[in-house]
């Protein structure tokens, strides 16, 4: 593989610190020309411009949008939340590759971002979407049946809804597998973030709603599952890590060698698979009603909930409240067609979703 030019955003994320690494490890294949952060951690973006000196550098969502303009091989979004959605389309427009961990971006443009897209430009960065794309290669579109999204189920998989109501923001941040920042962690357990990924699937690979499935896998080791025509089923597996999902983004269709450490098929493992308990965790059927509405209803989705989780953690709103006050917000919202869709009408809806569940919350 030759090698190629990447530009990273939100470099001291959890995605970006990852990369850096990748790319640190593989300098043959990956040379870093910009970087991009938010700005909550300073020191460690600066170390990284020191150590990587990259050509472009800044702070900032307009930075970021710069940046995925530049010539490159690639771009990897991996900025958290609904900022990402103007890199997003900066990238499409300028006709890179663009190696997608900003779920936001593609699951609140819509419309926007798959008629920006050419066939084969967003590789995605999920491990449950990068295990379905490395799982359909196996068959071609038609013979697709369905696709299987796994979850972890989160810190509180089996308690009731009664038993969810005294959760502390501690213990919605002890995820049993992942390290991840504070929102993508509470999604998590909410179950939010598995309703997210259902409209990414649904974006991303172009099958109906009601074809892209949610199934309960504790263990984490399979990342997803595509189910054909015929009966078989194709998985992926590996560790419950980033940098298989990482790795392939950078280098999409070529795979970077010992990227991460295989399964030791020596010892012996239980694997476990439960259905999700929609009456006490709701997020995944609420984001099926807001995908299936279209338009601005999943960024109405997307936006009450960082809202939600943001009180959540400040002692205002109880955990299981939490999806409750985003299914208040999206009754209330008007869905637009999705006709001349702008940028500015997701914004907009984004902005008016905050602004009703602030209310909500402090009402």
């Amino acid at each position: 593989m030759e090698r190629r030019d990447v530009v990273i955003l939100g470099s001291t994320g959890s995605i970006g610190t990852q990369a850096l690494e990748l790319c640190r490890r593989h300098p043959d294949r990956f040379r870093v020309v910009a970087l991009t952060a938010g700005g909550s951690n300073p020191d460690l973006f600066e170390q990284q411009v020191a150590e990587f000196a990259p050509s472009f550098r800044g702070l900032g969502e307009q930075a970021s949008t710069e940046a995925a303009a530049l010539p490159c091989d690639v771009v990897l979004n991996g900025i958290t939340g609904a900022v990402g959605l103007r890199p997003t389309l900066a990238a499409l427009d300028a006709g890179t590759t663009l190696a997608l961990a900003n779920k936001e971006s593609l699951i609140i443009g819509g419309p926007l971002v798959r008629d920006r897209a050419r066939p084969g430009q967003i590789v995605p960065v999920d491990s449950e979407h990068s295990a379905i794309a490395q799982s359909l290669r196996a068959g071609t579109t038609r013979e697709v049946r369905r696709l299987v999204l796994t979850a972890s189920g989160g810190p509180f998989r089996g308690r009731t809804r009664e038993q969810l109501a005294s959760v502390t923001p501690a213990e919605a941040l002890a995820h049993p597998n992942f390290a991840m920042g504070k929102v993508i962690t509470t999604n998590s357990a909410t179950l939010v973030n598995k309703g997210l990924e259902v409209i990414e699937a649904h974006l991303l690979f172009d099958v109906p709603m009601d074809r892209v499935d949610v199934v309960v896998h504790p263990q984490q080791l399979i990342h997803s599952m595509v189910e054909f025509v015929d009966g078989a089923v194709v998985a992926q597996l590996g560790l419950p890590t980033m940098m298989v999902p990482i790795s392939l983004g950078l280098g999409w269709p070529d795979r970077v060698p010992d990227a991460e450490t295989p399964i030791d098929w020596t010892k012996a493992a239980d694997w476990r698979f439960e259905p999700v308990d929609d009456e006490a965790f709701p997020a995944v059927r609420l984001a099926r009603e807001a995908g299936t509405a279209g338009s601005t209803a999943p960024a109405v989705y997307n936006a009450a909930n960082e809202v939600c989780v943001e009180a959540f953690h400040d002692g205002r709103l109880a955990f299981v409240d939490i999806v409750e006050r985003v299914a208040d917000v999206l009754r209330a919202h008007d869905v637009p067609s999705e006709g001349n869709l702008t940028v500015d009408d997701v914004l907009a809806a984004d902005a008016w979703a905050r602004d009703l569940a602030h209310h909500l919350i402090g009402s």
